[in-house]
């Protein structure tokens, strides 16, 4: 795919994925244009002044809760990746309807939005929290995954296509546990909901780049899990941590011992590849089956948890990742 002649646009630009994948993209990829499209004006002020200014980006102030701005900012744009979100727990616990207004609403406005406008792509984030969820947050990327593939019968007779990636907690992002680790050390002490308590665990670098390989491979009504390693979250507070005493706190409302990014009742649908499964749209008459004739279906009763997983980071593999967030933690106090 020949990204130099697309115009692309990131809801949720000035946030940790979106900062990388602009990044990423400004520095190998090249795009004619690409649009940065958030809320806040100061994030963008402090991403321009960092170094976003090249001549190709374009700063949109605008919620994806406003559909009219939208359809402007959509104008013209071949290539969608929605990344806006509501996504602390705690904080969608306690203000319900400001989650379903961006998590879901926001989501349809999106939809709408590129459907008017011809986009070709949408590309939407999701989230392990999205399967069997337990809290508001995960209802609402649940929500907002059937939106954008069930979408695709309104774009039937169109060029637009919805897909969906899914994938677990991304290490150093804002709101993750390990700049908390970070801060709690200087005390001696960590505190950890359960010691049984397992991730999955991708690196900002690595959700990009998947991000980025789905665009190119999706047919639309699709949902792109990769495969990615688990870790023990005691393991990750000993390598942050660890001569810090691990005080265990019990579990919160809207926590789980152990994600899951696939569901048994999703594996009936669900095909593996080598580095990834496709969930196909169930029951759908339109496109997004392609992959049953690439991968190899799923045996029966299976499910894709991060305490039944293969892959397992270990204690030196946990230290590779963190060590680069501790730097620019520190980097960020001098």
């Amino acid at each position: 795919m020949d990204w130099t002649n697309k115009n692309i646009l990131v809801t949720g630009g000035t946030g940790s994925f979106g900062k990388k994948f602009v990044e990423v993209m400004m520095k190998e990829y090249h795009p004619a244009r690409l649009i940065i499209y958030s809320r806040d004006e100061l994030k963008q002020h402090e991403m321009r002044m960092s170094g976003f200014n090249q001549p190709n980006l374009r700063y949109f102030i605008g919620d994806v809760r406003d559909l009219p701005r939208l359809k402007r900012a959509f104008n013209g744009v071949d290539i969608v990746v929605h990344a806006a979100a509501l996504k602390q727990v705690p904080a969608c616990e306690y203000n319900p309807m400001e989650a379903i207004k961006t998590n879901i609403l926001g989501s349809s406005n999106v939809v709408d939005a590129a459907l008017d406008a011809g986009v070709k792509k949408v590309l939407a984030l999701s989230t392990d929290k999205a399967v069997n969820p337990v809290n508001l947050y995960g209802a609402t990327k649940l929500a907002a995954e059937k939106l954008l593939v069930q979408s695709n019968a309104y774009a039937g007779g169109t060029n637009t296509r919805y897909s969906c990636v899914r994938y677990g907690n991304v290490v150093g992002s804002r709101g993750s546990v390990v700049p908390l680790f970070i801060k709690q050390r200087e005390s001696g002490m960590v505190t950890l909901t359960d010691d049984r308590m397992t991730r999955f665990w991708i690196s900002l670098d690595q959700g990009v780049r998947f991000v980025i390989r789905c665009i190119e491979e999706m047919r639309g009504g699709e949902v792109f899990v990769p495969k990615i390693p688990s870790m023990s979250m005691v393991d990750l507070a000993k390598v942050i941590a660890p001569d810090a005493e691990i005080k265990i706190i019990g579990i919160r409302p809207g926590e789980k011992l152990h994600e899951v990014l696939i569901s048994e009742d999703e594996s009936r649908t669900t095909v593996e590849l080598e580095d990834m499964y496709v969930v196909q749209p169930g029951g759908a008459l339109w496109f997004g089956h392609y992959w049953s004739d690439v991968g190899k279906p799923l045996p029966d009763g299976y499910h894709y948890a991060s305490d039944n997983n293969t892959q397992w980071l270990s204690v030196e593999e946990i230290k590779a990742m963190v060590t680069p967030i501790e730097e620019e933690l520190e980097r960020g106090l001098q």
